[in-house]
């Protein structure tokens, strides 16, 4: 009987120990559940997948911070939901490059937002007339990744007002199109060595923070180069995008100094405009195509003091 007995209290102290995540439901007040509409909270990042209509389906990695996971959870949601940083790897690579080049992981830790590395198709994002297969398939990826978005902050986990999006190269230029065709959905982006070259008008506008080195032979900083294998066109100058974006918002050249975190790099903003909007520069000099040390602290620190409408 005594051993019956222990074995009960023993069944009875394991169970106790589970109840803090439940099994993908609501949750009650206070709890955290395993999953909330199919996406896990627990800490660390989780490989997913996401219906977007067609044959198939897109997939993303999410990392979950254990600020989120250890905050205060209120009827099986964030208490207070995270900003969403959603990362694009650049042509050639995939999602799960993207989450080693970029080091978002270690930022999402120490300040508590999530990040989402989407994968392209074949690759690629179809950033306008640029690049490779999705282009030429005329991917709907503003489709997945408006869908991406939606499902985290329609689920409760992330912000709705602080949804960001950054991205390399191709990924650079994909972030521009989201921002020119979803800029309500969208409360900043950061463009690392890429350029617009898509048919953009947004209505409303957009923060954004451009990197561009100054000896990039891929998307040279000065225009030129060919936009795509079958596209001899040339990209346009970086320049060109700094000049549009504060011109959307109605802000001056940039010429407010903003610190930089490593010699080689100038950056320079306009200062918010009155919607909270701001567009900074940041020249690297001889700087190729390539992701620069510490981008993605200097992205945090501008996406973190532009949420929308702020």
């Amino acid at each position: 009987m005594r051993r019956f007995l222990l074995v009960v209290l023993a069944v009875t102290l394991v169970l106790a120990g589970c109840t803090n995540e439940t099994g993908g439901g609501a949750g009650g007040e206070g709890e955290r559940p395993a999953k909330v509409d199919g996406i896990p909270t627990s800490e660390g990042t989780h490989k997913q997948k996401i219906d977007v209509g067609t044959i198939g389906h897109r997939e993303f990695l999410l990392h979950v911070p254990s600020k989120v996971t250890g905050g205060t959870w209120k009827d099986g949601k964030p208490a207070d939901p995270p900003a969403l940083v959603i990362a694009l790897h650049g042509g050639l690579a995939t999602m799960g490059k993207m989450e080693d080049l970029s080091g978002f992981n270690r930022l999402s830790d120490e300040n508590g937002f999530l990040v989402a590395y989407p994968n392209g198709v074949m690759t690629t994002w179809n950033a306008g007339d640029c690049c490779g297969a999705a282009k030429i398939g005329n991917v709907d990826d503003v489709g997945f990744l408006t869908k991406l978005i939606d499902k985290l902050t329609g689920a409760g986990l992330a912000d709705p007002g602080r949804v960001y999006v950054t991205g390399f190269s191709n990924g650079a230029g994909m972030a521009y199109r989201m921002a020119c065709e979803k800029p309500g959905k969208v409360a900043a982006i950061g463009v690392v060595e890429g350029a617009l070259v898509t048919e953009c008008d947004p209505g409303r506008p957009v923060s954004a923070m451009i990197f561009h080195g100054t000896a990039d032979r891929s998307v040279p900083f000065n225009g030129g180069g060919n936009r795509d294998f079958n596209d001899r066109r040339p990209f346009p100058p970086v320049s060109k995008a700094v000049d549009f974006w504060r011109r959307v918002a109605g802000l001056p050249e940039p010429s407010r100094p903003v610190k930089a975190l490593t010699d080689d790099t100038v950056c320079e903003s306009t200062g918010k405009g009155g919607e909270g909007v701001a567009v900074a520069f940041c020249k690297i000099e001889g700087g190729g195509h390539q992701w620069p040390d510490r981008a993605s602290a200097m992205l945090w620190e501008f996406f973190a003091s532009h949420p929308r409408g702020g």
